[in-house]
């Protein structure tokens, strides 16, 4: 399989295209590096999103649920003010102030902002996080958290640095059945793990494309080279937006980096996984600047506290594990397809586990019987945009940081 080719480009070469990084560091450099508080009269958190449509749009309104405060909104498309009801963002949220640019967002509106929530495409998750980081503000990022792997360090490296707190947007992470299937699997339910499988049906857009699509008019009310950001400079394609960026490596990646963050999180956490000591890939319809239209990735893991030498193997593209891993289940390709998206596989049997449903099972079947029940030892929340503001203002921690 060909490597991501931002990779390569953000691995310490120039973040960014002409003079995006020049702006942001110009903006950053000017900012204090320890968070500020800018709670309104009533004490609550004052929030600034960036990217509203779709996903953001849920996420305003989870902070929001949350009881913080939106204080501004940021969309490089107009329409994005309006959403699938249509009606304007700004009715919904009166004291909001809509900016096209994060930029100038953050910068206007400094001792304004205690947090930030970031969901954009993924090339673009990076640059405002860092900004926001660097300024003092706590963030709240969609997954996968970055574009690159160095990107991913340094925003850990910056969040720490600055003492902010931070959320992934894996959403099922702050959930029960996730939380208390970890506490069995810790507690010794199936032994030493030795194998993990994971697979999603997606992608559900077009992948595998070896070459580009044929420039059209920009849209009106898009600002199309703020939504290009740190990418290259490509025109206009429908091709892109507004949902099969994911397909296109500039901009995304892939079905995996789409849905790994969620369906691999509970076997990485539970098994209290560091970092792979070797990752082997094959895959259908990869290109230079497309993802695959189906991949299966194996990552190698050395004995942890929960299992003993680990093979994780990842499935998209309708791919799914061999039949042996799940035979004795009782379950049939196409019912394993569509109930599960997860198996682990240990010594003492197996767990089956659905984070779409929120469900889990066991084989043998009168294992769970005769395993006494794990106390809680893991904070419950009501949902992850609790957890972060809760986090934010000092009453614990957020898990998914």
């Amino acid at each position: 399989m060909k490597a991501h080719s931002t990779v390569t480009r953000n691995a310490r070469a120039p973040m960014s295209r002409r003079d995006f990084s020049k702006g942001l560091l110009a903006s950053t450099l000017a900012f204090h590096i320890l968070p500020s508080s800018a709670r309104g009269a009533n004490g609550r958190l004052q929030v600034a999103c960036i990217g509203i449509g779709g996903k953001g749009y849920s996420d305003v309104s989870g902070v929001a649920s949350a009881g913080a405060d939106i204080v501004a909104l940021c969309d490089v498309d107009d329409k994005r003010r309006v959403n699938r009801n249509s009606r304007d963002h700004t009715l919904n949220f009166p004291r909001a102030r809509f900016f096209r640019d994060f930029r100038k967002m953050l910068e206007s509106m400094d001792d304004r902002i205690d947090a930030v929530t970031v969901s954009t495409p993924d090339h673009t998750h990076f640059h405002p996080a860092r900004m926001a980081i660097m300024m003092g503000k706590h963030v709240y990022c969609q997954k996968p958290l970055t574009h690159s792997i160095w990107e991913a360090r340094e925003l850990t490296r910056l969040a720490r640095e600055h003492r902010v707190r931070t959320q992934m947007g894996n959403q099922a992470h702050a959930g029960e059945p996730i939380r208390r299937a970890v506490e069995y699997i810790r507690s010794g339910l199936l032994g030493r793990v030795s194998e993990v499988h994971c697979w999603t049906n997606r992608p559900i857009w077009k992948q595998g494309m070896t070459g580009r699509p044929v420039s059209e008019p920009v849209p009106a009310g898009l600002d199309w080279d703020l939504w290009l950001g740190p990418a290259p400079q490509t025109p206009y394609s429908s091709s892109y937006l507004p949902f099969s960026w994911r397909g296109w490596w500039d901009y995304g990646t892939g079905a995996l980096g789409d849905m790994g963050c969620h369906i691999m999180d509970m076997p990485y956490w539970a098994l209290d996984l560091g970092a792979p000591v070797s990752v082997s890939a094959t895959a259908r319809g990869n290109s230079a600047v497309s993802a695959p239209q189906s991949s299966v990735v194996t990552w190698e893991f050395p004995a942890g506290p929960y299992s003993d030498k680990l093979r994780f193997t990842w499935y998209d593209g309708n791919n799914l594990p061999p039949a042996d891993v799940y035979r004795e289940s009782g379950l049939n390709s196409g019912e394993l397809a569509g109930q599960y998206e997860s198996i682990i596989i240990g010594e003492r049997g197996k767990l089956y586990f659905s984070r779409s449903s929120m469900n889990w099972k066991v084989s043998p079947v009168n294992l769970m019987r005769s395993w006494p029940r794990p106390p809680v030892s893991i904070p419950r929340v009501r949902n992850e945009d609790q957890e972060w503001v809760d986090a934010c203002t000092g009453n614990g921690q957020a898990l998914s940081s």
